[in-house]
C-alpha cells in the first residue's frame, strides 16, 4: 500500500511525506484554501483518510454544523466531522482491496475539492463578524483588501443587512 501512495503522489506531483512506518502527509493544492493536508493511515484493513479544514468556528456552530451535515449527504468518499474541540476535518475509510490508484486519486480528489469549495462559506458562517470587522478596519484605515476579496459580496451582503 505505501508503494501506491508512494506512485500516486509522484504521478500527480504531490508532496508526500511518510510520517510514520504505515502513514503518510499528502500536501494538496486549493485555491480558496490554499493547501490541505491530507493523511493517509495504512491499517490491516483500511486506508484511514484525515485533513484538517478549519478551526472551531468562534459563533454560528450549529448552523455551521447543519450546512456541514447536509453537505455530507452529496459527498465521496469522505464526510466532514468535528473533534472534541469543534475543528472540522474531512474523514473517511476505505477497505485496503478497494485501493487502487485510480480510487486513490479520486478520494484525495474529494478532500482537496471538498475542503476548498467549503472553506469560504464555512468561514462566512463561523467567523463572519470578525471578517466584518477586519473588512471594516481595513477599509478606515486604507489598508489592502485583497486578501479578504474573496469576501466582498458576503461584506456587502452584510452591511445591507444592517
Amino acid at each position: 500500500m505505501s508503494k501506491l501512495i508512494e506512485s500516486v503522489c509522484a504521478e500527480q506531483e504531490l508532496p508526500c511525506e511518510s510520517t510514520g512506518e504505515h502513514s503518510f502527509a499528502v500536501t494538496l493544492p486549493g485555491a480558496a484554501k490554499l493547501k490541505t493536508v491530507c493523511n493517509l493511515i495504512v491499517g490491516e484493513h483500511a486506508l484511514r483518510v484525515e485533513a484538517f479544514v478549519m478551526r472551531q468556528p468562534d459563533e454560528n456552530r450549529e448552523e455551521l454544523w447543519a450546512w456541514l451535515l447536509q453537505r455530507n449527504a452529496r459527498m465521496y468518499g469522505v464526510a466532514f466531522a468535528i473533534d472534541a474541540s469543534g475543528d472540522v476535518y474531512l474523514t473517511g475509510r476505505l477497505p485496503l482491496h478497494a485501493v487502487t490508484a485510480d480510487e486513490l486519486d479520486r478520494v484525495l480528489g474529494s478532500v482537496v475539492t471538498y475542503a476548498d469549495e467549503s472553506f469560504n462559506p464555512m468561514l462566512e458562517i463561523g467567523f463572519g463578524s470578525a471578517i466584518r470587522r477586519e473588512w471594516e478596519w481595513r477599509v478606515s484605515r486604507g489598508e489592502s483588501l485583497a486578501n479578504l476579496a474573496a469576501f466582498k459580496s458576503f461584506v456587502e451582503r452584510a452591511q445591507r443587512q444592517d
